[in-house]
């Protein structure tokens, strides 16, 4: 890693890219952004470097591994799903109970739903067959 983090200012192009991951082991969900930097090596090669919070790692799209439990099994989905689901939790504890309907006509007050990672990744999950 060290010969290549030596060309870290030989960058011919810069992407910047966001995921969103859940571990479908433990339900850990992350997110993190990314600097893909472009290189040309010594032979004319193409190459690209992953740079995470200043740090030269692997590409996250090979095999991703949860912070959480170290697991393999991540889901990778676009920017903002994880942070979305999460926003959505806070506001479900922060928000003030709703008054009940006292419309007769309504039948027994619902339920509230309390948001998981899991109801995010619900739509994932494979069928046996």
């Amino acid at each position: 890693m060290s010969e290549i983090t030596g060309h870290r200012g030989t960058a011919t192009a810069v992407v910047h890219e966001s995921y969103s991951f859940a571990c479908m082991r433990c339900g850990h969900g992350w997110e993190q952004s990314y600097e893909i930097e472009h290189h040309t090596d010594a032979e004319g090669a193409q190459m690209v470097m992953y740079v995470a919070d200043g740090h030269v790692v692997p590409s996250p799209l090979t095999r991703p591994t949860c912070l959480n439990c170290d697991g393999h099994v991540v889901r990778i989905m676009r920017a903002g799903q994880v942070s979305s689901v999460q926003n959505s939790m806070h506001r479900q504890r922060t928000a003030p109970k709703a008054v009940p309907d006292t419309d007769e006509t309504s039948a027994a007050p619902k339920e509230e739903h309390h948001w998981h990672l899991s109801d995010l990744l619900h739509p994932f999950h494979r069928k046996a067959s």
